[in-house]
């Protein structure tokens, strides 16, 4: 093989002596010509520092000149000059559209063409790689080698921009000697990809043939891409510390303030990944420190600040990120005229794209008002809820993105925090309000009957028509979603009016909640294990639990006990051992002076393990935000008071008993 590869290399450089002597060399006047324009074309951008309509200027002034050099055949003597004029084209081609576009490497692909018809030869029916591979093994001439290398680290920066990096490895091969591949052999831990670009000798720059941007900078650019795109790709991968050593690689490397930014910004998702959140923070730190437009920086803060627990760091970055999206930011201005090839045009990752997804207004307003809410801080999450609110009123679709990454939760839901966090602020006229907004909207989006039948999942999952019947039960999940809203507000109504001291109005409002719910009618033993169906079914049983707790207590609060020990009851039947229903039940038997039987039930209940807290399987799922006030309001009041008169009857009780 070695030896027929000299044959072939042999007989194409005598081809090229025989080309010399026969073929016409163009002009020398010609020659001068174009390399006087060539120059003056690469002064003009370097003195006048040309922003995007000169770089467009430039650009088709340098493929006039391309075009016309390849207006004669391909000859040796035009060939650096014809190189290095394609090497500037493409670039002012990629710095006019600040964009690396696929379809323009083709002239690359032609460049090279024209070089092996200088020379005699062809590879019209090559792949790309193959073609470079024919050129720079059996092209030998060594006025050709800093143009070739030249434009191969270009083709190497279209393949980066591809994600080829088995194309730019083999690449780099092919342009390195020998003596190039020793040095970029690899020890353990090291990356090959980037050994080799490292050890790529840079042909030195002619100064009759000057360039836009050095092959320098481009080696420097290459390797910094190349660090952070393979770092991304190993973050997507969860090989995480593979991904830190080379995202640590890219942010030394050669880029622009705000592609820094970035790359600390991946650091930091990565450290705190790896369960290093102080890190993470000082990655995230930097990134401002370099940007401090890099917003995504901001939100990554906050989150981590939530999983430690640091609720006013996290409060303080939401806030600062909230009013940076409300502000007009400068326009970015490029980290350099110079540079037309830059990292961040070779650098393109979906993992990226969601790391450094922006946020919307609506989006942070809403984090702030539930963080307030969760964190107990109720005047400052009604608010920032109401902000919302009135963010809503400017239109939805220009606040919040429509491709399912938002981190708003359905709008229902919001006016239903809303509504809760204005109850427990004491602003219960204002909760009956939003929650009537949502009443009022989920009305017509609730059939009459609503069945959950066990065989749903079994059909959904292993019988023929599956789509059909999964956008079946997606209609029946969103369904049963509305309903869920729908008797929540009703449930909230009921407590609200209870804080205002009107009981009849109260159970009202009760009363509809639990009528709503009895749309609902479930079907078979195993609906319980449906998986699609089980968040949606625990909530509406959740939901009817403390609408029959409210219920009951303004049954109490009416003298109409009878009524009341029913509802208490029934909440016991719906939930075992809840500790509320159960104090609530043992309470109404007390005032019915039916001590004796409350005593029992008593001491039922204060036998059950200390770990049953009565509540449903499935008691790992959080309840929605807003259930919670909800909660704490249907908590019995009184539990010491009424054990302490039990255990005196208890006491009593066993004095009067006969030893």
């Amino acid at each position: 093989m070695g030896g027929a590869g000299g044959k072939r290399r042999r007989a194409m450089a005598a081809a090229m002596k025989r080309r010399r002597g026969t073929e016409p060399e163009p002009e020398r006047g010609c020659l001068r010509a174009w390399a006087a324009h060539s120059r003056a074309l690469v002064e003009r951008c370097t003195t006048a520092r040309c922003g995007g309509e000169a770089r467009r200027q430039l650009r088709d002034e340098f493929r006039e000149l391309l075009l016309s050099i390849r207006g004669l055949p391909a000859a040796l003597p035009a060939l650096p000059l014809e190189l290095t004029a394609l090497y500037n084209s493409l670039l002012f081609t990629v710095g006019a559209s600040d964009s690396v576009v696929k379809g323009e490497a083709e002239g690359i692909r032609q460049g090279l063409f024209r070089v092996l018809e200088a020379c005699g030869a062809c590879g019209e029916d090559l792949g790309t790689e193959e073609l470079w591979e024919k050129v720079l093994q059996e092209v030998t001439m060594e006025e050709l080698q800093a143009p070739l290398h030249r434009l191969g680290a270009l083709q190497a920066a279209w393949w980066l921009a591809a994600s080829q990096l088995g194309s730019v490895a083999g690449l780099f091969q092919l342009l390195s000697t020998a003596k190039d591949l020793g040095r970029a052999h690899c020890s353990e831990g090291q990356n090959e990809l980037l050994s080799m670009i490292k050890a790529w000798q840079v042909p030195p720059e002619e100064a009759s043939l000057p360039l836009v941007q050095s092959a320098k900078d481009l080696k420097e650019i290459l390797c910094t891409a190349a660090a952070f795109l393979q770092g991304l790709q190993e973050l997507e991968a969860g090989n995480l510390p593979a991904a830190l050593s080379l995202l640590q690689e890219a942010a030394g490397g050669f880029c622009s303030k705000n592609i820094l930014a970035q790359i600390y910004t991946c650091l930091g998702c990565c450290a705190q990944r790896m369960g290093k959140p102080q890190t993470a923070l000082q990655h995230l730190k930097r990134a401002l420190q370099a940007d401090f437009q890099c917003l995504p920086a901001l939100s990554h803060m906050a989150t981590v600040y939530h999983k430690l627990g640091d609720t006013d760091a996290e409060l303080q970055a939401l806030t600062l990120l909230y009013e940076a999206l409300g502000k007009n930011p400068p326009a970015a201005a490029s980290s350099s005229p110079y540079f037309l090839m830059r990292t961040e045009l070779l650098v393109h990752a979906p993992v990226l794209t969601s790391l450094l997804r922006h946020h919307y207004p609506s989006e942070v307003k809403y984090l702030l008002a539930q963080r307030c809410l969760q964190d107990g801080r109720v005047a400052d999450a009604v608010e920032h809820y109401l902000d919302f609110l009135s963010l809503l009123q400017e239109g939805l679709q220009q606040q919040v993105p429509m491709d399912g990454s938002s981190a708003l939760p359905r709008i229902p839901e919001v006016f239903l925090e809303a509504a809760s966090a204005l109850e427990q602020a004491g602003r219960h006229q204002d909760a009956i309000t939003v929650c009537e907004e949502v009443i009022s909207r989920t009305t017509d989006l609730i059939p009459r009957v609503l069945r959950v039948e066990e065989r749903l999942e079994q059909t959904e999952s292993s019988l023929p028509g599956a789509e059909l019947v999964g956008g079946f039960l997606s209609k029946k999940k969103e369904s049963m979603c509305c309903l869920a809203w729908r008797a929540a507000g009703y449930l909230q109504q009921g407590w609200a009016w209870a804080k205002l001291g009107e009981s009849k109005e109260a159970v009202t409002q009760f009363s509809r909640c639990l009528s709503d719910l009895l749309r609902v009618q479930l079907h078979g033993s195993g609906v319980k294990q449906t998986e699609n169906l089980q968040p949606e079914v625990e909530v509406l049983q959740k939901i009817r639990l403390l609408s029959l707790i409210g219920r009951g207590t303004q049954f109490l609060e009416l003298g109409r006990n009878k009524e009341a020990l029913l509802d208490f009851q029934h909440s016991l039947q719906i939930s075992p051992g809840d500790p509320a229903a159960a104090s609530y039940l043992v309470q109404t038997l007390w005032k019915m002076n039916r001590k004796q039987e409350a005593a029992a039930q008593w001491l039922k209940f204060s036998e059950s393990s200390p770990g049953d807290d009565g509540q449903q399987p499935g008691q790992g799922r959080p309840l929605p935000l807003y259930l919670v006030s909800c909660l704490e309001q249907a908590v019995f009041p009184h539990s010491e008071s009424l054990a302490g008169s039990i255990q005196d009857f208890l006491g009593a009780a066993t004095q009067d008993t006969p030893s």
